[in-house]
């Protein structure tokens, strides 16, 4: 599907989260840093732990909202939000205000998220919808990119003008969502969730952790998710502790020298450049695969290429085994939202989007053991966790894929 034929709804949201998330990435990293200089390690080490469970909350209300009132109406909400809370940060010099505002700009992007996915796959056909996800990671991560490069410097030297530059982007991008973006829901939907309580919407939610195939959905992804943390988690500590400084170049008398600290910088470089170039085209060659095969592929891409790095320092096998995994990384992720688009009901279709955003909460929960375990099992028992992660990740999408298809079968 070309870009020119997207419902200009579609276009409007490309360019705005795009923008948006370019900013965020200028300033998301650095959080950390400036809470531990203002509160000190230990305080900002459990401050930083509640964001994650608020977006998690914040998800799920958004997933709601967006079945009870309307895609837009969240998405307005959920904007307007983050830009109120960019201000407030721009203006504060108090830390415990900052961190409110911090709180509240996730609380705004967990809102708005499930009402996005859910209007994408109210607008694309079935056909499409891979490729119209794997656009909308590719520019978020063109963000994750460029971001961090560019607010290591403004951060910590013009940090008032960048949050005040964050907070006027997401108000323009709230006004063009009000007056360009229309609504996407279905009339039926509107007709079937018309003067639903929230106690209702909450049973909804009941109702669906406990539907196994979503079930399988949730864990295969929390173990897809335990793999692929490791790039900021385990695989760091090994390439600083484990991998030598060693000669990236060498022409003659001129060579490239890099130290551990450096190589992992390459690496996680090259990751992301790999995720920027080839997310639309690798879903364009593996556009006639399943979705169960695709899982599938993720998951022994990603956790034999993350297990390969244990057993080298060399800096060009790091490469390498690094763009293994990056693609299995790369694989899944227009998939993700592709098979809740499928399965969900349109009914429900935004209290899915919600509740699938789960397994990265609880995956990003559960990947830090592994740095806990490093203290005991050698590097090659590490990986090799990482690689039964992975592989119990595409298990649990080959068991869901079966019964699903045993149960499409039975109607």
């Amino acid at each position: 599907m070309k870009l020119r034929l997207w419902d200009s709804n579609l276009k409007i949201r490309l360019a705005g989260e795009a923008l948006f998330n370019l900013f965020y990435w200028m300033y998301f990293p650095f959080m950390a840093v400036y809470f531990s200089d203002a509160l000190g390690n230990r305080m900002a080490g459990i401050l930083m732990t509640i964001p994650p469970l608020i977006i998690m909350i914040s998800n799920m209300a958004g997933g709601s909202l967006a079945d009870q009132i309307g895609r837009r109406k969240v998405m307005l909400v959920g904007s307007l939000m983050r830009a109120i809370m960019f201000a407030l940060f721009a203006l504060t010099s108090s830390p415990w205000l900052s961190y409110l505002a911090f709180i509240g700009i996730g609380l705004g992007g967990g809102l708005y998220g499930p009402a996005s996915d859910a209007m994408v796959a109210d607008l694309v056909p079935e056909k499409d919808r891979r490729k119209v996800f794997a656009t909308f990671i590719t520019a978020n991560n063109i963000g994750a990119v460029l971001g961090p490069a560019i607010g290591a410097f403004f951060f910590f030297h013009y940090r008032n003008e960048l949050l005040w530059a964050c907070a006027m982007v997401m108000l323009l991008f709230t006004m063009a969502i009000y007056f360009k973006v229309q609504e996407s829901m279905p009339e039926k939907t509107k007709e079937m969730t018309n003067g639903n309580s929230m106690k209702s919407q909450c049973k909804s939610y009941r109702f669906i952790i406990r539907d196994k195939i979503f079930l399988l959905y949730l864990m295969g992804g929390i173990f897809s998710v335990i793999a692929i943390m490791q790039l900021d988690l385990y695989l760091a500590i090994y390439i600083t502790e484990y991998v030598p400084a060693q000669t990236l170049f060498a022409w003659d008398d001129w060579s490239v020298m890099l130290d551990s600290n450096e190589i992992l910088g390459w690496v996680l470089g090259l990751n992301g450049l790999l995720f920027v170039l080839f997310v639309v085209p690798v879903t364009s060659w593996l556009k006639d695969w399943s979705d169960r095969n695709v899982f599938l592929l993720s998951a022994v891409l990603a956790g034999f290429g993350m297990f390969l790095i244990g057993f080298t320092a060399n800096i060009w096998l790091l490469f390498l085994f690094t763009i293994i995994f990056t693609f299995g990384e790369i694989v899944r992720s227009p998939v993700l939202n592709n098979f809740i688009s499928d399965y969900a009901p349109p009914s429900a279709r935004g209290q899915y989007m919600g509740a699938s955003r789960l397994q990265f909460t609880a995956g990003r929960f559960l990947a830090p053991i592994t740095v806990f375990l490093s203290e005991w099992i050698r590097p090659i028992g590490i990986f090799g966790i990482i690689l039964c992660s992975a592989l119990i990740g595409g298990a649990c999408y080959v068991l869901l894929y079966k019964m699903y298809k045993s149960e499409t079968n039975s109607i």
